[in-house]
């Protein structure tokens, strides 16, 4: 298998892509086929043999056991359900449960194996530098990457998350992470100024420079990095085969799955699935009220001149979505001249799909909720399913109803359960209770867990009792300036 820049002819092998996290030409890697997964073979499968079938067949470079080694400390009792990502069958409806990991939202599931994957992948293509990870959060990612890279040796992970565009359970998980190679940054913006600096970063070949003569070398933990990315395609299948095991679907038969959508990681990875084969007949991409992903969908227009919101489900505040320039290059014919003017085009705000490719988006279906909706159905699905989720579920949970009832499409669905209610605890509360109380979120989890009888996670309990170590705020010009302090370039 080898990858290639959607910007360009750049071929790398699987162990260049993931240390390097971006193409030299700011393009994103995409592997040149999607091998085909024979159903038959995986339907006995656990999920870490599972993993290691589907990832085999993209990092062809590694050794069986160098593979294995990564997937067996990537899937182990860090995550407190022995089947790493359960599922709970409501109805017609079904909930991928990818919150069990230590950090309790899906970002996990990626998290715990890249570490690994990076750390072989840098052996073999001859890394001296020290790794910088260098990462934008809008909440989940952030503390998935710092306890995945906390004092794993040869690497620095510098994490970068909007000052006001978190929970605060989320924003404690971080500024309380242990780890000598740890920096947690604060910026002054949203989601979008972080992840723009950060891409600058990377793009800027003169700081580069200079990076590597003091003995560094930037990578990537976002989704952009196909060690975070192909990871998510195991669960996907891993959801399909759980299905027929339990009864709930024949083989062959086609589900759909609805995905909350922020950064077009998540929901690519079931499009990816489905391209190697898995039965999806749609997949229902489900934004809130920073609907750029509905609108380009309807229309083949991705327009990010808009007002940004500031939600309940804080991960998906999103306008610039980066995945989608896999799907872009995807759907085009490999064009990369093409991907090239888009991109180039997205730097003024804007750019429209041509009109021979708008069809393509068909195999989509979007829609959007809003705050309003998004605490409804928290409640909706509580009364009626007697069932806990987040805002980002509660979002894909809106929109796949209004599809069902647009489409009459009675088909099974799978909704991706992307975080623990109480990572989210405020929003889940005020929801339930239709109480607003001005307590903090760790006071209030406890209150939570009395009127849901859902037991509060032992890693929001342990919050009580961990120090504030994290501390440095920048503008949204001075990213820049924290790395250099952070790495002391100056010194």
């Amino acid at each position: 298998m080898k990858f290639k820049s959607t910007r360009s002819n750049i071929l790398v092998e699987p162990s260049e892509a993931l240390v390097k996290g971006i193409a030299d030409d700011g393009g994103l890697f995409v592997p040149m086929e999607f091998p085909e997964v024979d159903l038959e073979e995986i339907l006995k499968m656990n999920y870490k043999q599972l993993a290691f079938y589907i990832l085999k067949k993209y990092f062809t470079d590694f050794f069986d056991e160098e593979l294995l080694h990564c997937i067996n400390n990537a899937y182990d009792d860090k995550f407190d359900s022995p089947l790493i990502a359960p599922l709970v069958e409501k109805g017609k409806v079904s909930f991928l449960e990818l919150f069990h990991g230590r950090t309790l939202a899906f970002k996990d599931m990626a998290l715990s194996i890249f570490p690994h994957l990076l750390k072989v992948a840098s052996e073999k293509t001859g890394v001296r530098e020290e790794i910088v990870i260098l990462t934008a959060t809008s909440g989940d990612t952030g503390k998935a990457a710092l306890e995945a890279f906390k004092d794993v040796k040869g690497v620095k992970i510098i994490v970068f998350y909007p000052k006001e565009g978190v929970s605060q359970v989320q924003r404690l998980q971080m500024v309380t992470q242990e780890g000598k190679n740890t920096y947690v940054v604060a910026i002054e913006g949203n989601f979008d100024d972080a992840q723009r600096a950060v891409k600058e970063v990377f793009n800027d070949r003169g700081f580069n420079r200079v990076l590597k003569e003091k003995g560094y070398i930037f990578s990537s933990a976002n989704s952009i990095n196909i060690g975070r990315l192909f990871p998510q395609i195991v669960y996907y299948f891993y959801a399909y085969i759980t299905l027929i095991r339990n009864g709930s679907i024949q083989k062959g038969e086609g589900i759909n799955a609805a995905v909350p959508t922020g950064n077009f990681g998540n929901i690519l990875a079931a499009y990816y699935a489905k391209k190697m084969g898995l039965k999806i007949n749609r997949l229902i991409c489900a934004s809130n009220q920073n609907n750029v992903l509905y609108d380009f969908i309807k229309t083949g227009v991705y327009d990010v001149r808009r007002k940004f919101y500031t939600t309940v489900s804080p991960s998906m505040d999103i306008l610039v979505s980066s995945n989608l320039e896999r799907y872009l290059y995807d759907i085009c014919g490999n064009d990369e001249e093409l991907v090239c003017r888009l991109m180039n085009e997205l730097k003024s705000g804007k750019y429209e799909l041509p009109e021979k490719y708008k069809d393509e988006l068909k195999l989509f279906y979007a829609g959007y909720a809003s705050d309003e909706d998004t605490k409804k159905e928290i409640r909706t699905v509580l009364n009626e399913l007697d069932y806990l989720i987040d805002p980002h579920t509660a979002v894909a949970y809106h929109v796949y109803k209004n599809y069902e009832e647009e489409t009459r499409d009675d088909s099974r669905t799978v909704i991706v359960s992307t975080a623990s209610p109480y990572k989210f605890v405020k929003t889940v509360y005020e929801a339930l209770t239709n109480n607003n109380e001005e307590k903090d979120e760790l006071t209030l989890a406890d209150n939570l867990g009395k009127f849901t009888g859902y037991e509060v996670p032992k890693a929001i309990r342990e919050l009580k009792e961990k120090n504030i170590i994290h501390t440095r705020t920048c503008s949204r010009d001075g990213v820049y300036r924290a790395i250099e302090d952070i790495l002391n370039l100056k010194g």
